[in-house]
């Protein structure tokens, strides 16, 4: 499974970058404004910017909503660099720009998916990614889980192409079991990705080396 960071935050992308576990960075409108980057011309600057520090799929998100606007807006962030992957909203315009930019070889990430059949849609129509939000799935009642595994079994008999991209990750816990689930990416904050590297029985035993190590000098 790879990794994707979900920020754009330069220094957590970064920190990430550094494990050498990294795959991608997703980003979105709301991450765009909680880092006070305003403006067309500075967001595909920090889009371009985090091109630059990760070898990876970087997906930029089109706030358009019609096919037209979707299109325009999409065409112009592909241009900025080679790993740009065009985040499209799960809505009719939004699957047929998808088919669009899949003639016209252009990749795409299909985000907000809540459905099964919402990602057949999607990968019907040519998405390299789909992104289903699993913590807000669980936040409605229904398991988000259950979800990632239904689209592995779909994908996976009817031989889509399209990668299952986890979203909406909370918590160490999302990042196991959509692991377990067939999710090919995960996509998550810092925070999470770090508690991956924790144990208290690991704390417990390098204690006791370094207490060790300690007596035997």
């Amino acid at each position: 499974m790879k990794f994707f960071i979900d920020t754009a935050n330069l220094a957590q992308i970064k920190e990430a970058n550094e494990l050498g576990i990294l795959d991608g960075v997703t980003t979105n409108p709301s991450l765009m404004a909680r880092e006070g980057i305003a403006g067309e011309a500075a967001i595909q600057q920090h889009y371009k910017t985090i091109c630059e520090l990760v070898e990876g799929d970087i997906s930029a998100e089109v706030l358009g909503t019609t096919f037209d606007s979707i299109v325009a807006e999409g065409k112009v962030l592909a241009e900025l660099h080679p790993n740009i992957v065009v985040k499209v909203p799960m809505i009719k315009d939004g699957i047929k720009a998808i088919k669009w930019f899949t003639d016209n070889g252009i990749r795409t990430n299909c985000t907000l998916i809540f459905s099964a059949g919402q990602a057949i849609l999607a990968a019907k129509a040519g998405a390299t990614y789909v992104s289903p939000f699993i913590g807000r799935i669980d936040d409605s009642g229904w398991d988000g889980m259950q979800l990632i595994q239904q689209l592995s079994n779909i994908f996976t008999i009817q031989h889509y192409k399209t990668e299952i991209l986890a979203a909406s990750i909370r918590n160490v816990n999302h990042i196991i079991m959509a692991a377990e689930m067939g999710a090919h990416v995960c996509t998550c904050p810092l925070e999470p990705i770090l508690g991956l590297l924790k144990h208290p029985l690991t704390d417990i035993g390098l204690a006791k080396f370094l207490d060790d190590s300690k007596k035997m000098q």
